[in-house]
């Protein structure tokens, strides 16, 4: 699915409705350039989940954990940024494996290349290409289970 977003209220607009579809366990990949939008657009998702963090890039603290009350269907969200590491070992000695085992957590990777050999098939992958200063093409593949990512309410803004 392809979605245009001509503003941050948009891109806003498309992170709450999948706020309504995420359940924990799930994985986000998040693919682009600097500057693309990821992070803008993992802060308004993690702002429509009800949590209440400041969303910063990860990008030289490699992962940042925001936590909300325990009893949510989602408790912790780990946002990880792997743009400055080098290698497959370096993605497991940071812990990414255990971040996918916690029951109660979404993950969200930007620059998630070196990790998709350790990633689960439930993996929804957004692609951020940035057409211009407003505008951001956002295209999301859904994994193999389209079970687990049924996004009908997103359909209509194609």
């Amino acid at each position: 699915m392809e979605i245009l977003s001509t503003s941050t209220t948009e891109t806003e607009k498309l992170a709450k409705t999948l706020a309504e579809k995420v359940k924990p366990e799930m994985v986000l990949a998040l693919f682009g350039d600097l500057g693309s939008g990821k992070t803008t657009f993992t802060a308004f998702l993690v702002k429509a989940l009800g949590f209440a963090s400041r969303v910063q890039s990860p990008t030289f603290v490699i992962h940042r954990r925001y936590k909300k009350s325990l009893g949510n269907p989602i408790d912790t969200i780990h946002h990880v940024d792997l743009y400055r590491l080098t290698s497959k070992k370096e993605v497991l000695d940071i812990g990414l494996p255990e971040m996918l085992q916690e029951s109660h957590s979404l993950v969200l990777i930007e620059w998630p290349e070196l990790a998709m050999d350790f990633l689960p098939r439930n993996v929804l992958k957004l692609y951020f290409t940035t057409i211009d200063e407003n505008t951001r093409r956002i295209i999301m593949e859904e994994s193999d289970d389209s079970s687990l990512w049924t996004l009908p309410s997103l359909r209509g803004t194609e």
